[in-house]
């Protein structure tokens, strides 16, 4: 018997009635299905919540359906088990949720057959000093200021070192599956997901030095506030805290990578083409 966990957007009843019917289908071949305890009142089984602590390696799949920002929080509450993740989407864009919903039981059945690829996605280890537990981030960390009409100051340490201090609206570390996300908005370049990489990308700087870096996944950054405006980080698009004078994040590479689950290999290079509507001359 597989055991399945399933994440719901449930702001969309579409994806609902698709969990629905997908938990249907797979109970009658005789798999056991979990859900995020939310997810299990959107499709009236209560019964069936798991809460993240309780989840353990014993769960042959993790299945989100909605945008890609059901499949980081999936991603969130698996990747430390190295649950394999497969997104359905009911997004806009669908990076991350790459199977249509006319898809997915052709893609969970090809999964149960071995019929697949595992995309090792690098991860952010964030921790603050401000918090004890640490954060983790598929996409990005972003420390920003809280005062509108205001720019931050945050000094940026490399591996101990001091490397430079931004006048700016935010600093964002991203891994490169991020690099699609908040850092491309901001002009930073855009990174094949299966590369290993840490990318730091300023949000409108007020400094001559306003480049995006790519640096080693081997680098640690170190992110302080300095005077006088406070700032604030989120992860993965989830405000995480808030820091004052002093206060500082650091960010390195997770031990741990995402495992996304993916069908005729990767294709980075083709989805990018199909999201921007890249022509063919």
């Amino acid at each position: 018997m597989n055991r399945f966990i399933v994440y719901i957007n449930t702001r969309r009843p579409e994806a609902i009635g698709h969990a629905t019917e997908l938990m249907g289908w797979l109970e009658e071949m005789g798999n056991s299905c979990h859900f995020a305890p939310e997810s299990a009142v959107a499709v009236g089984r209560p019964e069936l919540a798991i809460k993240e602590s309780d989840i353990t390696t014993d769960f042959q799949l993790a299945i989100a359906l909605g945008g890609d920002g059901s499949v980081l929080r999936t991603v969130t509450a698996v990747s430390d088990h190295q649950i394999p993740v497969l997104g359905i989407n009911f997004g806009r864009i669908g990076y991350l949720s790459g199977v249509e919903p006319s898809l997915s039981r052709q893609r969970i059945s090809q999964f149960l057959e071995g019929d697949f690829y595992l995309e090792k996605r690098m991860r952010l280890k964030i921790k603050s000093s401000i918090e004890e537990n640490s954060f983790y981030a598929l996409n990005e960390v972003v420390v920003e200021k809280i005062d509108p009409g205001r720019t931050v100051r945050l000094a940026l340490e490399i591996n101990g070192d001091f490397f430079t201090s931004y006048a700016t609206d935010a600093l964002i570390v991203a891994t490169p599956t991020g690099s699609t996300a908040y850092s491309m908005s901001a002009r930073g370049p855009i990174i094949d997901p299966m590369h290993q990489a840490i990318l730091l990308t300023p949000v409108a700087p007020h400094s001559l030095f306003d480049r995006a870096l790519v640096l080693s996944p081997d680098d640690e950054l170190k992110i302080s506030v300095l005077p006088d405006c406070g700032a604030s980080f989120a992860v993965d698009g989830n405000v995480s805290g808030n820091l004052e004078l002093g206060d500082s994040i650091i960010c390195s590479s997770a031990e741990k990578p995402a495992l996304l689950v993916s069908f005729g290999g990767s294709n980075f290079h083709q989805a990018l083409k199909g999201k921007f509507g890249l022509s063919d001359r």
